[in-house]
């Protein structure tokens, strides 16, 4: 009894010191979020630069050694998990408040504050050679690589740097999908995606219109060209006119709603078979319908059996749809899917972006899952040469265009252009009866139209 009372009184002291010591980790780790949160809203960036410098870069007892003790209480705690958690957030804090107010210089600032060298300089101190070998760590890890992401697309190094730069957008993806990241990351993230985004349909809309004009007041100026914002080159034009042609009665939204309405009542097992006949509803290249019927169908007839005889409902469309999205792209979420591979390797770039908004047109919740898995592929590839990319970016060039196309916040029109008329926007009935070298000789306009 006396023995079981001592190791039961020695428990309660360690668990009491354990629960201590997070306690002080925590608090730590407050009182330098609260600290960067002040001086980031209150000081210009490079006064918050030389903050964070002095904190975390180069320890500095100029600093409030409230701010130190804090700092070393984080270090002493011997977790590099927590130290680099705390490094992270801190970073965000300063990323998400310059985001917010387009400072994309201090961004940079703050990423170069890593390239310093006294972070691999040998110390006599075991405390600040621990601290230095994690922020190393923290340098070579993927988080840091994450960090750099909201640098690349702002730095002049963009126009020289990693062909995979160009899609940042979709990069930035799973930051702010994992709610494992701090809601600083999320938020700067998902602040940069939609920003990067919104600058691609901007251009793209502004090229279109303007690229084909035929007299300089129609130009956005006398002496320069419109800056044609894909990698497409010329093709890029001929593709929009191809998307935009797919309107009316058979559009792909159109489509999208017919099939929500006609399935709502079926069950499960009746809706998995009509969602095939749907992605390939239109498609007229018979090679793809045949591949897409022969992997979707057996994937499909596996999917969630025990659901078979159940009603349709919201949560089995997401759950289908992002498990088609696997399907037709990566099913690791590591390496490409053999579909994907099958698809492109034949040139279906264009119809698998189809097939790929079909199903976002149907299940608007996948949208942020698809984009992730975007981010996957270009993860995979960009370990390549661009030479030895030229089908995957062409691909992401094609995603791209496709889905800004069908953006909500920009409509597109085909206007027809005849000599000694005026020109007219054309109506569906129209569209329908042109050949392929009618809508060739027609132009692009597109108006920004409000939600």
């Amino acid at each position: 009894m006396i023995v079981d009372k001592i190791l039961g009184d020695n428990q309660r002291l360690s668990t009491g010191r354990s629960r201590q010591s997070v306690d002080d980790l925590h608090q730590a780790q407050q009182t330098i979020y609260d600290f960067l949160l002040k001086i980031v809203k209150e000081h210009p960036p490079e006064e918050v630069l030389g903050k964070f410098k002095q904190l975390f870069i180069r320890p500095d007892e100029t600093l409030s050694s409230e701010k130190l003790s804090a700092l070393s209480v984080i270090v002493l705690a011997n977790n590099e998990l927590e130290f680099r958690n705390t490094l992270k957030r801190c970073c965000y804090i300063l990323v998400n408040n310059w985001e917010v107010l387009r400072q994309h210089q201090a961004v940079q600032a703050l990423v170069r504050l890593f390239s310093d060298p006294i972070i691999r300089r040998n110390t006599l101190s075991p405390t600040l050679k621990r601290h230095r070998q994690w922020l190393i760590h923290f340098i070579e890890s993927k988080d840091f690589q994450d960090l750099e992401l909201f640098v690349f697309k702002f730095s002049t190094a963009k126009k020289t740097g990693h062909w995979s730069t160009r899609y940042t957008s979709y990069l930035l993806a799973p930051q702010y999908i994992d709610s494992g990241n701090p809601v600083e990351q999320r938020d700067a993230a998902r602040t940069l995606a939609k920003r990067l985004k919104e600058r691609f349909k901007f251009d793209l809309a502004v090229y279109t219109a303007h690229s084909q004009a035929a007299n300089s007041t129609l130009a956005v100026s006398h002496h320069r060209n419109p800056k044609n914002p894909t990698a497409l080159g010329e093709d890029a034009l001929r593709l929009i006119k191809t998307l935009v042609a797919k309107r009316g009665q058979f559009s792909y939204r159109n489509l999208a709603h017919l099939f929500l309405q006609q399935t709502k009542q079926l069950s499960y097992a009746g809706f998995k078979k009509s969602l095939l006949e749907y992605l390939i509803f239109s498609e007229n290249q018979q090679g793809f319908v045949n591949v897409i019927k022969l992997k979707l169908a057996e994937k499909l007839e596996n999917l969630y059996q025990k659901h078979s005889q159940a009603e349709i409902n919201r949560s089995l469309i997401l759950r289908t749809c992002n498990r088609m999205i696997d399907c037709l792209t990566t099913e690791d979420q590591k390496k490409p899917s053999p579909l994907f591979t099958l698809l492109l390797s034949q040139g279906n770039s264009l119809t698998l972006a189809i097939v790929l908004l079909k199903i976002i047109l149907i299940s608007r919740s996948s949208h942020l899952y698809l984009e992730a898995r975007i981010a996957d592929l270009i993860g995979y590839y960009e370990q390549y040469p661009e030479e030895q990319c030229d089908w995957i970016i062409n691909f992401l060039e094609i995603f791209s265009v496709t889905f800004a196309i069908y953006a909500e916040n920009i409509e597109y029109n085909l206007v027809k252009v005849v000599e000694d008329e005026a020109d007219h926007a054309l109506n569906q009935a129209e569209i329908d009866s042109f050949k392929d070298e009618d809508i060739e000789a027609c132009r692009i306009f597109s108006q920004t139209i409000r939600p």
